[in-house]
């Protein structure tokens, strides 16, 4: 922010959304020294107009939280989010913004991540699209691998949803921080969005501060 050139005093409202418990508290005190006035932090028993539609509801993350209220705010149609982070998750979201469950699995970087630290002999190779499927060295075939076993996985899961779900027509969404490098590769994906989760934080800091979605 001071890098920016934010003035402090004109933050109104802080919210936080971590699926990390323990920093929390930590978030907490540091945004109620910068902030002048309310700082909300997202969970399953945040008022929102959502409905957490699952067998363990107050085990639901905070980012599926936001990333169902900015569906609902945003596309008003049944959505699949795909947010391509530290994990990868796959969040089925009824245009009413009922969270009716979902995927999780590995991120990407957690396969290189594997590779690197099981494999004496495979190095640490950087996390990009490569050229070329069949890989020439190590380094290629690694990021070969790991890149494409990632976009097939996403491809195959969203078609296994849609016709577990009886909903060939839902929205699908990329988001995340490699929304970006993977999302042009994927043949299910409708729309590249890679604050989605940002956005649906800022949504849910205004519903708690009783103003208006955006």
């Amino acid at each position: 922010l001071v890098g920016e050139g934010i003035d402090f005093t004109t933050i109104r409202r802080g919210v936080i959304g971590s699926v990390v418990p323990s920093v929390n508290q930590v978030w907490l005190k540091t945004l109620a020294k910068i902030v002048d006035g309310d700082v909300f932090t997202v969970g399953p028993t945040s008022e929102l107009p959502i409905t957490l539609d699952v067998e363990e509801p107050l085990s639901v993350g905070a980012d599926r939280i936001v990333n169902t209220l900015a569906a609902r705010e945003m596309y008003h149609r049944d959505t699949i989010a795909v947010d391509l982070g530290t994990a990868t998750t796959f969040d089925c979201i009824t245009a009413e913004g009922v969270f009716l469950g979902g995927v999780i699995s590995p991120g990407m970087a957690a396969g290189l991540d594997w590779l690197s630290s099981r494999t004496a002999k495979l190095p640490r190779v950087e996390l990009r699209p490569p050229d070329i499927v069949i890989g020439r060295r190590t380094e290629t075939c690694i990021q070969s691998g790991v890149f494409y076993q990632a976009v097939d996985a996403v491809d195959g899961i969203v078609r296994r949803i849609k016709d577990e779900w009886g909903n060939p027509n839902a929205w699908v969404v990329a988001t995340g921080g490699f929304s970006i490098a993977i999302g042009p590769h994927l043949g299910t994906v409708d729309e590249i969005e890679p604050f989605l989760t940002l956005y649906g934080l800022a949504m849910a800091g205004n519903y708690l501060g009783g103003g208006p979605p955006s």
